[in-house]
């Protein structure tokens, strides 16, 4: 192994560059044609085949080595956040709004690392696709890959992703059998009432006092009709109704999430919060419309996959089984509702510890770019084993 990994070292001051110019021109999902123009170029520049396109701004390289008959795919995501970065960094965002604050710049830098490395010194036979994913922020890039034919034109017998986790000490490697990653719905409730006059509610319908009821109610369906020892989350994150404090509004807006690990849990709470509404249009004598939209499953990780990337986790780094699974979601579910495989955990806090995904001052640590890069090789040599 010492012999493969002897000139790894020198890849990884030009990932750093790469990772933080990427971090300063961040795109949204589906608008990523620097990021993966770049990431094209470099991919070409080790002389590997690559396709673009997929999925909209997707883009796969292929590796093919020897006569070895597996397949494995590796993924990164490429988007970034609709959020504006106040890290005040030197390679902070250049553009307004976007900001790269979930760490996939890293993602990007540390499957290009390794794609790089094992361009040149592969130590592995058969083939390898390395998949770099549009719009995993809300937008389901990777279905709408695999929409294109993903695993038709580029079979993965096993497909691995990797995350950054500032809840893990830098180095630290996770990852659990089953549930890893929450499902994530989100839901809309508009209820239609009938407005007029605030110093004259009995000649309405109250739309407004329906909503707060209605919210009441929802925060008793996790605690009253989910089973106690099922975990589940469901959040009311906005109500938008009045613009008057003397009119009582005819309408009324309601919006927030749901994150559950069982579809049968995430039937119940769909089915209890039609029960609510039902109720809640009979005692206040309003209408009520629920749109509820299961956008992301569950990640359920292969038990094998998730074995062997402990075990090869091990030969890089400190390995941990995750004790149990996040309620933050991933599209990466929809490649493993194809393809068996894993979602990894990569630790980067520091000290006491790093600010999380999704903050304004969220930046990824460099210093695991090289464990990343590694653990990748390690993925990749030992589904596509060598026969030297």
């Amino acid at each position: 192994m010492a012999g493969h990994e002897s000139n790894l070292a020198d890849l990884i001051t030009p990932l750093v560059a790469l990772r933080r110019d990427i971090h300063a021109h961040p795109e949204l999902g589906y608008k990523e044609h620097r990021t993966a123009a770049r990431i094209a170029a470099e991919l070409r520049a080790v002389g590997l085949e690559v396709h673009e396109g997929i999925g909209g701004t997707g883009v796969v390289a292929v590796l093919r080595v020897g006569d070895g008959p597996r397949t494995l795919g590796l993924r990164a995501d490429m988007d970034a956040l609709p959020i504006d970065e106040q890290t005040g960094l030197p390679w902070a965002s250049t553009r307004p709004g976007c900001f790269h604050g979930c760490g996939h710049d890293g993602h990007v830098a540390m499957l290009l690392g390794a794609a790089q490395h094992l361009a040149r010194d592969p130590g592995l036979s058969g083939t390898l696709h390395l998949i770099f994913q549009p719009a995993e922020e809300g937008l389901g890039g990777a279905r709408r890959m695999i929409e294109d034919g993903l695993f038709d034109r580029f079979p993965c017998e096993r497909v691995y992703a990797l995350h950054n986790w500032p809840g893990l000490p830098a180095g630290t490697i996770a990852t659990r059998a089953g549930a890893i990653m929450g499902a994530a719905d989100k839901f809309s409730i508009r209820i239609q009432g009938k407005g007029g006059h605030a110093a004259q509610p009995h000649l309405t319908s109250d739309a407004l006092l329906a909503a707060a009821t209605l919210v009441q109610q929802l925060n008793t369906i996790i605690a009253r009709d989910v089973e106690p020892f099922a975990s589940a989350v469901l959040s009311v994150t906005q109500i938008h109704g009045g613009h008057s404090h003397n009119v009582i509004p005819d309408e009324v807006r309601i919006e927030g999430t749901v994150r559950s690990f069982d579809p049968g849990v995430q039937d119940r709470i769909e089915q209890r919060m039609g029960q609510i509404l039902r109720g809640v249009e009979a005692g206040f004598e309003v209408s009520a419309v629920l749109d509820y939209d299961r956008y992301y499953p569950v990640t359920i990780n292969d038990a094998d996959a998730a074995e062997d990337a402990l075990a090869v986790a091990a030969t890089v780094g400190t390995a941990q089984r995750a004790s149990e699974p996040a309620a933050t979601s991933e599209d990466f579910s929809f490649m493993l509702q194809q393809r068996p495989g894993a979602y990894i955990w990569l630790g980067q806090a520091q000290g006491d510890g790093s600010p999380p995904l999704h903050n304004p001052h969220y930046d990824f640590n460099d210093e695991v770019l090289e464990t990343g890069v590694r653990l990748h090789i390690a993925l990749a040599r030992h589904w596509l084993q060598s026969a030297e």
